[in-house]
């Protein structure tokens, strides 16, 4: 039941907030392709519920800038200044909403990662897709990309095995605090994070004590 009622709200928040923000998000469109050309929206396939792929969008923020030989160059030299604001200000994910709609997110969850990392998951790092991937998670609100890999399987296995609508209720009003400090956007010298390459990232194992402990007064 509990789980129904998860999706009523992401339905009767969803649908709302994307009616509501359609223009804003019509004039960030409107910058990004004066600024940047086309593509407007950046569609890029992540692992959803149970590990189901779907095309997550995003304003995009990244110019197509290449090197001599004709090759993207590193993502921290094609991040424009606009594509910043966007991150910091979360507002590049603002087309995510409708992800929400289609039910392939909710809007708390643990953030869909792409679908080239499955393979490199442990059987307990899998877990995390046990539940819909989310707009906002536990780990968005609790450093965010600042965050080491082993950080974010352990905040998002703790998310996966605490969840309640109180525990997403805590995780949305924490989020707009995020988005307003622009906090941990990105780790030091990358444009977002590192790629999770599957090493030493194990998290603790389930109900350990210290995530447990780490995370009790979420």
């Amino acid at each position: 039941m509990s789980r129904r009622l998860k999706r009523l709200i992401d339905l009767a928040i969803g649908i709302p907030a994307l009616v509501a923000l359609a223009p804003l998000m019509l004039v960030l469109g409107g910058l990004i392709r004066i600024a940047m050309g086309s593509p407007v929206l950046f569609c890029q396939e992540r692992s959803g519920l149970h590990g189901r792929p779907f095309c997550m969008l995003k304003f995009r923020t990244m110019s197509e800038a290449r090197d001599t030989l004709g090759n993207l160059l590193p993502d921290d030299q094609r991040l424009t200044r606009f594509g910043k604001i966007l991150r910091r200000t979360s507002l590049d994910e603002l087309p995510q909403l409708w992800n929400v709609v289609r039910g392939e997110m909710s809007l708390i969850g643990p953030r869909p990662l792409p679908v080239a990392y499955w393979d490199l998951y442990s059987p307990e790092q899998r877990r995390r897709h046990e539940v819909p991937p989310g707009l906002v998670g536990l780990t968005g609100v609790k450093g965010r990309n600042a965050n080491t890999w082993e950080k974010k399987f352990q905040l998002d296995l703790y998310y996966v095995d605490h969840w309640s609508l109180f525990l997403d209720a805590k995780i949305f009003i924490m989020a707009i605090g995020v988005a307003l400090t622009g906090s941990g956007v990105s780790q030091e010298g990358q444009a977002t994070c590192e790629v999770f390459t599957g090493n030493a990232c194990l998290p603790e194992p389930r109900h350990g004590r210290n995530v447990d402990a780490e995370n009790k007064n979420v």
